[in-house]
């Protein structure tokens, strides 16, 4: 799908996360690891359904302040960091309220979810999750505490967000059989792609696929 177009890609509706199959939390952080060595071999949609439930989904209907919880925290539940699908036929954006994904950009753009000079590993995998942040949802965060409005406390706090995000991926990877490798994205590349505006952010990116180890 080289020479897709946006309007070729669908919103992608996910089936519900499967909980049953899978081991314990501590199974799971036993098996935790970074792997680079991640082949093509695609994962289904179910999977694919269950790792971006990990990542952020709505796991309670009455959250913080009155809102939908999530799978990860945030501060004062602003749920600031969006999440992002980069593969082969396109990028998507990650809803956790209707669990669905919807087209953002077409086309193969995975390379752009890792830094530069960060080489090739893994560049075929099946999905690469690029992590965003979005300033502007702090002003409706529950409680409106002074360093929401504090650039340099934001950072502290998005970037802490984000790595919540990513364990529970990791995690849910490692039950999974998958790997998952967390590194740097190209921010100002795919700034553009995704038409981000002056208050979101692109920071990190995260590969997700079968082991070649």
């Amino acid at each position: 799908m080289k020479n897709s177009k946006i309007r070729d890609l669908q919103p992608i509706p996910l089936p519900k996360p499967v909980f049953v199959r899978y081991g314990t939390v501590f199974e799971a952080l036993k098996t935790r690891r970074t792997s680079r060595a991640i082949n093509d071999k695609r994962i289904s949609l179910q999977i694919l359904s269950d790792i971006l439930w990990a990542a952020q989904g709505v796991n309670r209907v009455e959250g913080p302040f009155g809102g939908p919880g999530r799978t990860a925290g945030s501060a004062s539940n602003s749920q600031e960091i969006c999440v992002y699908g980069a593969m082969e036929e396109g990028i998507y954006l990650y809803d956790p309220d209707s669990h669905k994904l919807s087209p953002v950009a077409a086309g193969d753009s995975r390379a752009l979810a890792i830094g530069p000079g960060q080489g090739k590993a893994g560049a075929n995998a099946p999905i690469r999750l690029i992590y965003v942040v979005d300033i502007d949802r702090f002003k409706n965060a529950g409680f409106q505490e002074p360093g929401l409005y504090d650039p340099e406390i934001q950072k502290f706090y998005y970037f802490v967000d984000t790595g919540l995000i990513a364990q529970n991926v990791y995690l849910a990877s490692a039950s999974l059989g998958l790997a998952s490798w967390f590194h740097n994205c190209n921010k100002a590349a795919l700034e553009k792609k995704l038409g981000l505006k002056p208050h979101q952010r692109a920071l990190f990116g995260q590969t997700i696929g079968y082991a070649d180890d």
